[in-house]
């Protein structure tokens, strides 16, 4: 079997494609796989070093405000699906993959020209304008959050497979918090903003930290490589917090977590799912349609997290909303027990399984 598979931007798109083929190349010893991301982005760094063969687009996404960027950007979209055609043509593929980020559309475009089978997946809970517009042309859509499937009216199928990146959460050994210098009979509760961390969250944070001697929990702070230095500048935390710039192991230490505190990206949900975590999340307000906030509410909904928007970031509130969750046990386990409600079946075992189907 020969897959193209396309994402690029933000680990949001990138880390559910590598799934993906992951899957594939488990099921398919023979398999062929092309990765085609933008020339500038992190995909063009994180996918040749895995072994993938990997072609750049120039491209970029329209910024609303510069119209002579937007009319250059129009002409490199052309000149992208026209190198789209031509690498397929070269690799013959059997299916084509997007999984976010605006490097899929003119992949997409170029498979549909050529009569090859296509799937999207969609990461967030209100997807992005660009699979919305391919939706109508690809054999399948693939989401991660049930309610997506009404922006979709228009695509030939819609199936629920959930996230791939919760496939890889459960597979990772556990970390036990003593390892890192918790203590065993003390709650953990994790706190991270991302990989690079968010200076609003930083910000807001630190009373938090320094009001907490006396807690029956302790706390691991993700501050973010690259405002780690800063935040630690003169700061005086209580002494049951830890700070650190990142965890590789993230995954695996959660496993071992009371609560998690964190944004709402698609794919810290789809571990969050996947490992039964209760959860406070603080949507970013800074990404496109604020989906974050919609992913978090779906959350909500189901009764396994809480939402606290940046806004409203505040110490007493965090106090408030973590001594809820940590006191109340009943609660607590209420919250764990929906979440293993939740169907959280192997997502890329599900594609790879509907990709044979469309293959037949």
């Amino acid at each position: 079997m020969k897959i193209i598979i396309s994402a690029g931007g933000t680990g949001g798109h990138i880390y559910p494609a590598l799934a993906i083929i992951k899957k594939f190349q488990e099921k398919e010893p023979t398999l062929e796989v092309l990765y085609i991301g933008t020339h500038n982005r992190m995909e063009k760094d994180i996918v040749p070093k895995m072994g993938i063969k990997y072609e750049a687009l120039e491209i970029y996404g329209f910024s609303k405000t510069k119209i002579m960027q937007d009319i250059k950007n129009l002409n490199l979209i052309k000149k992208a699906e026209a190198k789209c055609l031509k690498i397929m043509k070269e690799f013959q593929p059997d299916l084509v993959i997007g999984v976010g980020g605006y490097v899929t559309y003119p992949v997409i475009k170029a498979a549909k020209k050529l009569g090859i089978k296509t799937i999207l997946h969609e990461q967030n809970s209100i997807p992005g304008k660009s699979n919305i517009w391919l939706s109508k042309n690809v054999d399948l859509v693939c989401i991660s959050f049930e309610s997506t499937k009404n922006y979709f009216n228009k695509a030939k199928k819609v199936i629920y497979s959930g996230n791939p990146c919760g496939d890889g959460a459960l597979s990772i050994p556990k970390l036990n918090k003593e390892t890192l210098g918790f203590k065993k009979n003390k709650k953990l509760i994790i706190v991270v903003a991302g990989s690079l961390g968010s200076r609003t969250i930083n910000e807001k944070f630190k009373p938090f930290l320094s009001l907490i001697d006396d807690a029956d929990y302790e706390v691991l702070y993700i501050a973010g490589k690259n405002l780690y230095a800063d935040f630690v500048k003169d700061s005086h935390f209580s002494k049951n917090v830890k700070v650190v710039p990142y965890m590789d192991n993230l995954n695996s230490l959660m496993k071992d977590a009371y609560l998690i505190i964190t944004r709402a990206g698609a794919s810290t949900i789809s571990e969050i799912l996947a490992l039964n975590i209760p959860s406070i999340l603080i949507p970013s307000p800074y990404v496109a349609n604020n989906h974050q906030y919609y992913n978090a509410l779906d959350l909500v909904n189901f009764g396994v997290a809480e939402l606290i928007e940046e806004k409203n970031l505040k110490a007493d509130i965090l106090q408030i909303a973590i001594n809820e969750l940590v006191n109340n046990t009943e609660k607590y386990n209420e919250m764990v027990d929906k979440l293993k409600t939740i169907k959280t079946t192997s997502s890329s075992e599900i594609i790879y399984n509907e990709a044979k189907e469309l293959l037949k």
